[in-house]
């Protein structure tokens, strides 16, 4: 089995058509619809991911041994240039949590559907969305709405940190429900982004999956 120079060893489809130099962006590894499952290939086609840690939590189970103490963390990754992925993880060790996460989340990567959506803007900018968006996570749901560029983001902490990560730089955004609950509120934030990213994609996505079959 080939080798890059860090040593990864490919072991899904998807990672021996990057090393092979077959795919040679995110872009075109999403729309094989082939599954990431390698952060290793992640981390060759958007090196400098950068990571925020939007909560950590003490997590206690009572099992037939005991009381056990575990930490959750609560991760996202993004380039801020359109590339955004996010993922819960839970470990003994708070290290432990947040490096799980952070793989994860790169297994989570998305691509966002950034646009200038603000009837105030001139098509073709990429300040923020090209759409309205919502994502629900439990009882929080996030609306995220397109805003002239300039504006910012109104929006609340975690919401915010998503956005930048995402490379949205003007949107303003609603949420209702507990959004005193982090997982949450992130999660919601995440699956707004996504829902609207997905809703352009399926047919491309058809399409070179079945290039890549033949």
């Amino acid at each position: 089995m080939s080798r890059n120079n860090n040593g990864w060893e490919p072991r899904t489809r998807l990672g021996r058509m990057v090393q092979n130099g077959d795919v040679t962006s995110m872009d075109q590894a999403l729309e094989t619809g082939l599954p990431l499952k390698e952060p290793q290939l992640v981390d060759q086609l958007l090196p400098g991911l950068d990571d925020e840690v939007l909560d950590i939590n003490m997590v206690q189970r009572m099992t037939d041994s005991g009381r056990r103490v575990k930490f959750r963390c609560v991760v996202a990754v993004g380039n801020r240039d359109g590339y955004l992925g996010y993922a819960e993880a839970r470990d003994d060790q708070v290290g432990g949590a947040i490096q799980k996460a952070i793989e994860v989340a790169k297994l989570n990567i998305i691509k966002v559907d950034r646009g200038s959506g603000s009837w105030e803007d001139r098509a073709g900018g990429l300040n923020s969305l090209s759409r309205k968006a919502e994502g629900k996570a439990g009882s929080v749901t996030v609306r995220i709405i397109p805003a002239p560029q300039g504006l910012g983001l109104a929006a609340a902490e975690t919401v915010r940190n998503i956005l930048e990560l995402a490379g949205i730089q003007d949107a303003w955004t609603k949420s209702d429900g507990n959004t005193r609950t982090t997982v949450n509120l992130a999660k919601a934030t995440y699956n707004a982004l996504k829902n609207a990213s997905q809703s352009r994609t399926p047919r491309r996505a058809r399409e070179v999956r079945q290039e890549v079959r033949e």
